[in-house]
């Protein structure tokens, strides 16, 4: 099977959406799969060899950041987040629709400006050049890694989340 067709039949998004997901998924993957080796060694090391791998807890916090910020458009996109749909047999298909795209702007607007201003903190890690503890990475580009993930989330959910909410579900 080529490569274009198995990214076509796992994913439903369609044309560049489709590989901004799989880039992300697979972003996420490799950082989950170096967690887990990472996590491995250390335990090893820690209990057969008596001496732990330094930085684990840093590159642990830092691997979790990559992994959930990089997850996060695509769950975004998909809808995949908890919904609560109580009133939803009460209310008109019209009235739905459009507390959904309320919804849809509310959370981008919310990322858009949260984005921007944990985009002023790593300008100002920058700024202070600070560093982790026990790794001396520098802080600002993981904050700014975080800042960017959401805007890329927020416009994300702007573009195809509302093609989603209007075209989409017509099928």
């Amino acid at each position: 099977m080529l490569f274009c067709t198995w990214v076509s039949t796992h994913y439903e998004e369609q044309g560049p959406v489709k590989w901004l997901a799989f880039a992300l998924e697979m972003i996420a993957a490799t950082t989950l799969f170096l967690l887990m080796l990472l996590t491995c060694s250390d335990v090893v090391g820690r209990y057969f060899l008596s001496n732990s791998i330094d930085g684990t807890t840093e590159l642990t916090e830092i691997a979790l950041a990559i992994l959930i910020f990089a997850e996060m458009p695509v769950i975004t996109w998909r809808g995949g987040h908890v919904v609560v749909d109580i009133l939803d047999r009460m209310m008109g298909r019209t009235v739905i629709k459009l507390l959904g795209l309320f919804s849809v702007f509310l959370i981008a607007s919310s990322l858009y400006f949260i984005a921007t201003q944990i985009y002023f903190l790593a300008e100002r890690s920058f700024r202070r050049s600070e560093v982790t503890e026990f790794l001396q990475l520098p802080v600002g580009l993981i904050v700014e890694y975080i800042a960017f993930m959401s805007w890329i989330t927020a416009a994300t959910l702007l573009s195809y989340g509302v093609y989603r909410l209007l075209w989409r579900s017509r099928d």
